[in-house]
């Protein structure tokens, strides 16, 4: 049975720790934290993960709403900020807002603090505060199937034009286990590749295309039907088209998810701001 998932730590249990190769550290807060650093590309041809540094955190249901949402987007915050160079940023939302499990990575762009033209349209103001800001950019194109161009293409011309240091490229994801679905937040520095997790790979977004650091966010919203039996029946289906499977409460996961990043990428983006001026922003 060929399971599929996007999530490193589904591929490296804890006894993984063993191996040179792979370093896994753990520690709790408002989420329970697991990092997994491999050192080469020796798991690439596997399981699809490259040398790279993979965060992955796990808590109550994202699509809930918690007495704890402040600490948990200053958590995802600290984490992310740990990844992102020094300059400007490119923010990239991936995805197919039209299809409800697919659309995280444009909803979190929508709420993006843009100021990469704040410079120019207020060379002339005495706000020095806003000039301050870090330049950032962002955008969301959609997929191959609306747009006849692949999105590793747009991201470098646009690359090339605008010159960032760094990407953060942010998409739904798919998971092996069904107690990950929207209860999960992966980063990573080994970039991406859309739509891997269910069989509909497209160009990776990676340092080495891009010639900067793309730093990965996603949350699984998918699961496939194969591995759901699998967990719960310790059977495998054979003779039956699979499919991939999502929450009932989809919608709210989304839309809540994507409010969580998006915060939490501002507030690691932008360091003289306050939770409380993020929030405000919106």
């Amino acid at each position: 049975m060929n399971i599929r998932t996007d999530i490193a730590l589904e591929n490296f249990p804890e006894e993984s720790n063993s191996n040179e190769k792979v370093k896994i550290k753990k520690h709790d807060g408002i989420f329970s934290t697991t990092e997994i650093i491999l050192e080469d590309d020796s798991y690439m041809q596997t399981i699809g993960k490259g040398k790279g540094h993979y965060v992955t955190l796990e808590g109550q249901n994202l699509a809930d709403f918690s007495d704890d949402c402040d600490n948990m987007v200053e958590e995802l915050s600290a984490e992310i900020k740990k990844f992102i160079p020094d300059g400007d940023i490119l923010v990239v939302g991936l995805g197919n807002r039209d299809i409800t499990p697919d659309a995280l990575g444009q909803c979190v762009v929508s709420g993006i603090l843009a100021t990469r033209h704040l410079e120019n349209e207020l060379k002339n103001d005495s706000d020095n505060f806003l000039k301050s800001l870090r330049r950032v950019s962002a955008f969301a194109g959609g997929v191959l199937g609306q747009t006849g161009i692949e999105t590793a293409e747009i991201v470098r011309a646009i690359c090339s034009e605008i010159k960032p240091a760094g990407i953060i490229a942010v998409d739904a994801l798919a998971c092996s286990d069904v107690h990950r679905l929207g209860t999960t937040i992966q980063i990573s520095d080994s970039g991406i590749s859309p739509g891997s997790g269910v069989a509909n790979s497209r160009k990776e977004l990676s340092e080495k295309l891009l010639g900067v650091p793309v730093i990965a966010i996603g949350v699984p919203t998918v699961v496939d039907m194969y591995t759901i039996v699998k967990n719960f029946t310790d059977t495998e289906i054979k003779g039956v088209p699979d499919m991939m499977v999502t929450s009932r409460e989809i919608d709210r996961l989304i839309e809540r998810s994507a409010r969580l990043i998006s915060l939490a990428v501002n507030l690691s983006l932008q360091p003289s701001l306050t939770l409380s001026d993020v929030r405000g922003l919106f």
